[in-house]
């Protein structure tokens, strides 16, 4: 994920993490004011854009999203400790789906992060399921480790509305905005270079220890989230550890680089017809 480190020595990536911040962050406080859970959670038509951020601007889409996020909570007056959840929580909502983009497309494939074909939408809805339970386990996780709600309780809320919302909205953001980002010449994939961008032969294996520790962690999250009582409030907070090692450790041994090099070749290939 090295990526998410040297993106920051370009200034358009950087101008892309100002601007994602400030447009989800424009479009989560308005919302402020439709509580699901009183200062924690609300209706959040903006969980669509993490997801299209994070496949159009990669890891500037992350940063942007992550810290929207908090800026919503700062301006929408809900800030709290459980916000650091949200901060990590939201990066990797935008950060997954560009991770996990190239192991469903081969090489030879288009590898565009649009929804123009019937495969590339599956890949859309799958990486958005993957994102989204991610997301909604590290901050039901925080907060359930600060005491604040259940982590039964706040995974189910933070999880359907982020998939909901992005599974609806965020192919119709995506075909809209796509050929206009790509005209702009602002895809992060033309933007930074290739050897900025991890590349790891155990690509497959880093997917299937995220997909392991994502349905792992819900599964044990949600037994040993009905022994709470019993267990004390140590239970999630120990319980989960390794699963979300495993998302971390997976995480990292995704690559990228493929998709960068691919766009790269696609844009030689249209300048030399032209």
């Amino acid at each position: 994920m090295k990526e998410i480190f040297t993106m920051w020595r370009h200034t358009q990536l950087v101008v892309l993490v100002a601007l994602s911040a400030a447009i989800y962050a424009a479009v989560l406080i308005p919302f402020k004011g439709f509580p699901i859970v009183p200062g924690y959670i609300e209706l959040r038509p903006a969980n669509a854009f993490p997801i299209v951020f994070g496949l159009l601007f990669g890891p500037a889409g992350a940063w942007g999203s992550a810290i929207g996020n908090t800026i919503g909570d700062f301006v929408g007056g809900t800030l709290t400790l459980g916000s650091v959840g949200g901060f990590v929580g939201n990066f990797f909502l935008a950060l997954l789906p560009y991770k996990m983009w190239s192991v469903f497309l081969r090489r030879d494939e288009n590898m565009e992060t649009n929804v123009d074909s019937s495969k590339k939408f599956g890949v859309y809805i799958l990486v958005t399921i993957l994102a989204s339970t991610v997301c909604a386990v590290i901050i039901a996780w925080w907060v359930d480790l600060l005491g604040l709600f259940p982590f039964r309780l706040f995974f189910a809320l933070v999880f359907f509305n982020n998939v909901i919302m992005a599974g609806v909205l965020g192919p119709i953001l995506l075909l809209a905005l796509y050929p206009r980002v790509k005209r702009w010449g602002l895809l992060w994939t033309e933007i930074i270079e290739p050897e900025e961008v991890s590349s790891s032969r155990l690509q497959r294996t880093g997917a299937i220890l995220v997909w392991v520790g994502a349905i792992g962690s819900v599964v044990f999250g949600l037994i040993i989230g009905s022994f709470q009582q019993a267990l004390g409030g140590v239970g999630i907070a120990l319980g989960l550890v390794p699963f979300l090692v495993l998302i971390l450790v997976g995480a990292f041994m995704l690559g990228g680089r493929e998709q960068v090099e691919a766009a790269r070749e696609q844009i030689e290939g249209e300048t030399a017809e032209a």
